[in-house]
């Protein structure tokens, strides 16, 4: 891949299904100061990708955090994270899936639990797509993230043009901007798609030199589009109607400006976009679950490929997780415990760069490792403050198999013969 396409694959991986997912979320924690939320978490990811990219150019290979740990003689912390990043990819298809089915339910005007069952039907449909041994569409992903992108931008034109920044806050919202890093931590996997690049390393030409050009443009440009809609939205709809139908927010918006054509178009762009978005994660994971299982970080028998050389074993067992998540959990619980899961990764990542890298680039993992780290300790305290002891009895439960029960459960785990 060239420049183009290995943006392309970039952008595509972040607004896949990030802003249709998030957008009612973040204004409801920050009213006017969503903009200031999606430009703290881009920040964050910005230093983090140089990161990626420092570490890969390093090794000389990608892999992500699970290869750049193995690479520093760092096997059981490496065997710990993979867990959590895994755990935080199945919490990311569950976010996907549960906005495929809000959105096209919404559109066809059916209940609340048929939407939910159509994210499920999805997600079935992907599974067999990707134990066919197709799943790899990144051709068409690179033509989908124009389609995304224009009506994205369609949206932000056409509310920017409408300007009325008093339509930005709730009714009776009087936080400052203070509630934008918690914003920011809420909806911080809007953000995760980027370092699937790193995966496909040996794959991009002249990676030393199109990597990093390709992962800074791509988060700068998810930037300006996340802020731009986060404003064109609002003003068109205003935030009370964005809250108040949250989980088709970016629909709603549509409407406001286009009536039901409007409607239609962003609503079949989310489904596109959240669909590919479950695949191309759904097919990332899958091998990424079979290169740790090869390790001995995962059980050995989910490094079993069917005929058609696909790990077949992770990829049921990724669908079958992410459908239990997605049948339990809302929308909102789904993206915070996402973007708590990206945000220790990327915590790591940065720690790791910080011990690596030399010059600037420690200087910028430092920054990237307290930020990482101070939005994932706010987003904790709030779960704390407001009392969401599913999600820390949860986020407790997966550190300890993580980094505890591991060593054990893999002793007594049936081995691949």
């Amino acid at each position: 891949m060239g420049f183009n396409a290995t943006w392309a694959m970039a952008v595509g991986g972040m607004v896949g299904g990030g802003i249709f997912s998030v957008l009612g979320v973040v204004i409801s924690l920050t009213g006017a100061w969503a903009w200031l939320s999606f430009v703290i978490a881009g920040a964050i990811a910005l230093v983090t990708g140089l990161s990626y990219v420092g570490l890969a150019r390093l090794y000389g290979e990608g892999g992500g955090a699970f290869t750049f740990l193995r690479e520093m003689d760092r096997d059981a912390l490496a065997g710990g994270l993979s867990w959590v990043l895994l755990g935080g990819y199945v919490l990311t298809m569950s976010v996907y899936a549960a906005t495929f089915g809000h959105y096209v339910g919404d559109v066809a005007g059916f209940p609340p639990w048929v939407g939910r069952a159509l994210g499920g039907l999805v997600l079935v449909a992907l599974m067999i797509v990707n134990l066919r041994g197709v799943g790899d569409a990144s051709g068409v992903e690179i033509v989908t993230v124009w389609g995304k992108l224009a009506v994205l931008v369609l949206v932000a034109v056409l509310g920017l043009a409408r300007w009325a920044p008093e339509r930005l806050s709730p009714t009776g919202f009087d936080g400052g901007p203070g509630t934008a890093l918690l914003a920011a931590a809420s909806v911080f996997m809007a953000y995760e798609g980027f370092q699937l690049l790193t995966y496909d390393y040996e794959d991009i030409r002249d990676p030393e030199r199109t990597l990093p050009r390709a992962v800074i443009a791509s988060i700068l440009a998810v930037i300006v589009i996340y802020v731009a809609v986060a404003l064109g939205a609002a003003m068109l709809a205003g935030a009370d109607e964005l809250i108040a139908k949250q989980e088709i927010a970016l629909a709603e918006a549509g409407r406001a400006a286009l009536g039901l054509p409007g409607l239609i178009a962003v609503s079949v762009a989310a489904a596109f976009s959240t669909a590919s978005a479950i695949n191309a994660t759904l097919f990332a994971t899958a091998r990424l679950a079979r290169r740790v299982a090869a390790d001995g970080e995962l059980p050995g028998w989910l490094a079993s490929r069917n005929e058609a050389g696909v790990p077949d074993r992770a990829v049921i067992l990724l669908a079958l997780a992410t459908g239990v998540l997605l049948a339990v959990g809302s929308l909102r619980e789904l993206v915070e415990s996402a973007s708590l899961a990206f945000l220790c990764t990327f915590a790591a990542v940065n720690a790791m760069a910080f011990f690596e890298l030399a010059g600037r680039r420690k200087a910028l993992a430092a920054l990237g490792a307290l930020g990482a780290s101070a939005a994932a300790v706010t987003l904790v305290a709030k779960w704390v403050s407001s009392g969401q002891w599913t999600a820390l009895i949860a986020l407790g439960a997966l550190l300890f198999l993580a980094f505890g029960a591991r060593p054990l459960l893999l002793r007594s785990a049936p081995t691949e013969d």
